[in-house]
């Protein structure tokens, strides 16, 4: 099973880095397996470590992938790094072991601290919808057009009967990121 997660790094300077990411547990270990090249794999090779954001703000995955910052950090409680301030829950993660890939290695992280800070209410339809949108958007250069289209329009039906003032913030992000994409790369984009 893959877990919808945000995974902030830092590299070897302290900057962060802040991403969605699909996280698999296996026995007690967590399974972070970023793409090549990739800003979380660098970081966590140079640093050991990460943080694994439990959140219910879709705004923070769809933020995360159109470059729009909607949440502050905090320092992580035993690991350097951070948190998001307003996460659900965050475990801080240390890297144990790598399984080499040529494209997409597997990260095998240990939880040595983890804190709940507020309880998990459950997700709506439309706070999917925006983290399956999320996934496609991030995607683009992977997924054929007429794929993600199609995925779009059949997620907008949970959007237009369930979504909240985040979700539809997230939600039109992530559109528009698409549609610049799409028209870059015919050449109508106007921006």
């Amino acid at each position: 099973m893959i877990y919808e997660t945000i995974i902030s790094t830092i590299d070897t300077n302290g900057k962060p880095h802040v991403t969605p990411f699909g996280v698999q547990k296996k026995d007690n270990l967590y399974v972070i397996a970023p793409f090549k090249p990739s800003t979380t794999l660098e970081n966590i090779m140079s640093t050991q470590c990460a943080v694994m954001n439990l959140t219910d703000d879709v705004r923070v995955f769809a933020g995360a992938i159109v470059h729009q910052q909607v949440y502050d950090l905090l320092p992580a409680t035993k690991l350097q790094g951070f948190r998001l301030a307003t996460t659900l829950a965050h475990h801080e993660l240390q890297l144990v072991e790598v399984l080499e890939d040529a494209e997409r290695p597997h990260l095998l992280m240990q939880s040595i601290y983890q804190e709940t800070h507020q309880p998990f209410a459950g997700f709506n339809r439309a706070q999917a919808a925006v983290i399956e949108l999320a996934v496609l958007a991030s995607r683009l250069s992977r997924l054929p057009q007429e794929k993600i289209l199609s995925e779009r329009a059949y997620l907008q039906i949970a959007i237009d009967k369930t979504a909240g003032e985040r979700e539809l913030q997230a939600w039109q992000w992530l559109v528009e990121k698409i549609d610049n994409y799409y028209a870059e790369q015919t050449g109508l984009n106007q921006a």
